[in-house]
Formats: C-alpha cells, structure tokens, sequence
C-alpha cells in the first residue's frame, strides 16, 4: 500500500500546481455567489474510522426559513453549485485530504459520521483503505444505486485492490465526469440518507 500512497500523494501535488489557476477562478466566483467561507468542511470517517475533515468547494448558499433554520438542500443549492456537482469541480479541494493523508485518489467515498454506528461488521470494512475522491462505487452506478449495492462494490475494491485497477477507476472516472452520470438521485440533490439495515 505504499506504493498507493506515493502515487496518490505525487498526484495531487502535481494536480494542485497545475490546477492553480483554475482553483482560484472556481474560488472568486463560490465568493460571489456563495459568499465565505469558500469551503465546505465537514467530519468524515477516515481510515478505520479515525474522523477527519474534508474538504469541497460550496455549492449551496446560507438562506434560512423564517423561523431561522436552514432551508433544504434542494433549496440551497444554487446553479454554480450545481455546476460544480455535475462535473464533479466541487471535490477538487480534496486534494488538499490526499496531501494531509486523510484520503487517497481511489477508494471508498468517505459518508457521514452518523452512519458508523448503523453499519454492520461486514460493512464497517470499507474503512479499512482510505476514502478515495473516486471509486469503483462511482463508476458503477454513483449516487443511482442502494446503499447494499454501494457498499458491495465498496468490498469488492478493497478485496480486489491493484494499482492498475485504481488506473482503471480514474480513467472511467473521467468519462463518467465527461458525461455528467448519476450525479443524484431522482428527486434527491444528491441521494438519500443510509438508515441502516433493517
């Protein structure tokens, strides 16, 4: 797995030199129609478990209800934003997470703190590689699959690992980028909530 953290680490240093420019456009205009802070840091679960913060370009703005809560996501969510999902803009500042060690260019996507505690054995071992900005979930279906197909693909990755089938993933990666495919979840902004396992 060392090997994996070289190339992982090589490549988003390369990519945030060479990105740069682009990096700061994206961030003028998250300014502008978003206002600060320019990105959107949340607590993942790392590495097994371990939480960390990731890091995203924001896509939603800050507008509350009357009675001073945050409107829903679909709400929120503005066309900039919606841009940045499409065509994935918005996971850029992962690179910085690759950097700090927190992920890896491939792997499972890192969910949200609250479901650790709702994931059975089997499923608690998509933690035992570091969340990746990509994966073989993503390219298989995404956000327009189930949970239980989701964290099967997650298993099967970490269980068939190579370093040419993280070559693989990137490279159709791209082409599902390119398309703009699965990106939500019919009538969801990006998909539902995992609610356990029954």
């Amino acid at each position: 797995m060392q090997s994996k953290y070289i190339f992982d680490f090589l490549i988003a240093l390369i990519g945030m030199i060479i990105l740069a420019p682009l990096l700061l456009f994206i961030s003028f205009f998250v300014l502008i129609f978003h206002g600060m802070p320019i990105l959107f840091k949340q607590e993942r679960p790392g590495y097994k478990g371990e939480p960390f913060f990731i890091y995203k370009f924001r896509t939603m703005n800050n507008r509350h209800a009357r009675d001073g809560h945050l409107l829903a996501d679909g709400e929120r969510i503005t066309r900039f934003g919606r841009f940045l999902r499409t065509t994935s803009l918005d996971e850029l500042p992962e690179l910085l997470n690759i950097l700090r060690g927190d992920m890896s260019l491939v792997g499972p996507r890192p969910l949200l703190m609250q479901y650790l505690p709702l994931y059975n054995e089997e499923q608690m071992r998509r933690h035992d590689m570091r969340p990746g900005i990509t994966g073989w979930a993503q390219i298989n279906g995404r956000n327009n699959i189930s949970w239980e197909e989701k964290f099967d693909l997650d298993l099967w990755y970490i269980d068939n690992w190579s370093f040419w089938l993280d070559i693989k993933i990137l490279w159709l990666t791209f082409a599902k980028v390119f398309k703009r495919e699965d990106i939500s979840m019919d009538g969801e902004a990006t998909t539902t909530f995992f609610e356990g396992n029954g």
